[in-house]
């Protein structure tokens, strides 16, 4: 992993953080779990019931739900897990259909309610199996793959009265992750 000296701080001050990341980059991302102490929320779906029991394995929590089915109770429910609970989110923001790689308003209304810094995050993966047939192309990192994670300079919260609708917003944030990834990717061929 690699973090900027404001993240750093921010975690040692115990601020509310939101980790943003793409869809797909989940697996890769599990094994950060204990250390940043990670709840997130999943769907209902069989899909869903798969990483709810490994996110809970590795010692996060989650909160139930989808877009379709339980989507604002999900919410509520991290909300809690963050503010209460003193848990730190993560969220594929491009969710929970698509299109890839497209910022969805979500975790900015998250960032408001819940008073907590947005955290792009890149990630990168020597070898893995991408699965080519889902929306997302996620991966899977092999036995033994190097993984890099690289966190962005954290945002400021979100205020009340700004849009967590404007595209600009979302284009913006987008842009971050995606960098944090190229630079995760970058990291790791310089180590070969």
């Amino acid at each position: 992993c690699v973090e900027p000296e404001k993240l750093r701080v921010a975690k040692q001050n115990g601020t509310p953080l939101i980790f943003a990341h793409w869809h797909g980059h989940e697996m890769c991302i599990v094994p950060l779990i204990p250390h940043y102490r990670i709840a997130t929320m999943t769907s209902t779906s069989k899909d869903g019931q798969l990483m709810d029991f490994v996110i809970h394995r590795f010692g996060g929590n989650t909160s139930r739900g989808s877009s379709t089915r339980g989507g604002v109770g999900a919410l509520k429910g991290l909300v809690r897990l963050l503010t209460k609970e003193n848990y730190r989110a993560s969220m594929a923001v491009d969710g929970p259909k698509g299109p890839p790689h497209q910022v969805k308003p979500g975790i900015f209304e998250l960032s408001r309610i819940a008073n907590a810094h947005i955290v792009p995050m890149g990630v990168a993966c020597a070898d893995a199996w991408v699965f080519r047939n889902s929306w997302n192309q996620a991966i899977l990192p092999k036995p033994f793959a190097r993984v890099l994670v690289l966190f962005g300079e954290p945002w400021p919260t979100m205020q009340r009265g700004e849009n967590v609708k404007d595209p600009q917003l979302a284009a913006k944030l987008g842009a971050e992750i995606s960098r944090a990834c190229q630079q995760a990717s970058d990291g790791l061929t310089s180590k070969v």
